[in-house]
């Protein structure tokens, strides 16, 4: 399928890198931070109690799904206050969450592939989760980064694609939104007008009746071959005589 793509919004979490292994590493870190700096908070949230203090959360605060930060403050202020400890430890706790958090693995094609695509098209980071890409160290190939809690909106929202759209300063209609997700990202940016990328690295079935994806492709290589193949050459830098 041909379609011209002038910018792409691109999701982070399961897209350029798996997060269950920093998911589990964020619980053990969070648990070790804790024995040493709160042994009381330590022993009462053990790793397991920890996670199901924040799953109740999460489904308690409704209102917050799109801010995963806050819900995370809400889940640790909650377990140093019920395990006596101060809440001056709450912001370093977060903190030592946050820099677990940003330890991200990429996918084997994900890093060169996003080269490739960066140097084709205007790429913005557009995503539900927390990942902070400066900390990570690709800030630099994207034009810029919108979270759900910067818009105070989560995908599938269309809000947040259109808000998208509208710092690129392109169409709808020429915006590609590539994500691993089928609701929150190809689904949720095909119905607020934009074109729509699956990475679906792991074959799973397209559920969504009445809706294809505009492009499919198991790892993110296969969007940059197609963009080499399609997308317009970025325009050449100005000489000295321009």
């Amino acid at each position: 399928m041909n379609f011209p793509v002038l910018a792409i919004t691109l999701d982070l979490d399961d897209t350029l890198w798996p997060f269950a292994p920093i998911g589990a590493r964020i619980d053990q870190v969070l648990h070790d931070w804790m024995r040493v700096h709160s042994p009381a908070t330590a022993a009462m949230y053990p790793v397991e109690a920890m996670r199901e203090l924040r799953v109740r959360t999460f489904d308690d605060n409704p209102h917050l799904h799109h801010d995963l930060s806050a819900l995370r403050r809400l889940t640790l202020a909650e377990a140093l206050e019920n395990s006596g400890a101060g809440l001056d430890l709450l912001e370093p706790a977060y903190e030592a969450f946050y820099a677990a958090r940003n330890q991200v693995e990429f996918y084997p094609d994900a890093l060169d592939a996003l080269h490739r695509i960066a140097a084709r098209v205007p790429v913005a980071a557009v995503s539900n989760g927390n990942a902070d890409l400066q900390r990570i160290g690709i800030g630099g190939l994207f034009a810029f980064q919108l979270g759900s809690r910067e818009f105070g909106a989560a995908k599938p929202d269309p809000g947040i694609f259109h808000a998208a759209c509208a710092r690129l300063g392109v169409d709808h209609a020429h915006v590609l939104h590539v994500g691993d997700h089928a609701e929150m990202d190809v689904a949720g940016a095909m119905r607020a007008g934009l074109r729509g990328c699956w990475i679906n690295r792991d074959s799973h079935p397209w559920t969504h009746a009445g809706l294809q994806p505009d492009l499919q492709f198991d790892t993110l290589t296969g969007l940059a071959d197609w963009l080499d193949g399609n997308a317009p050459l970025p325009p050449l830098a100005a000489g000295p005589g321009a």
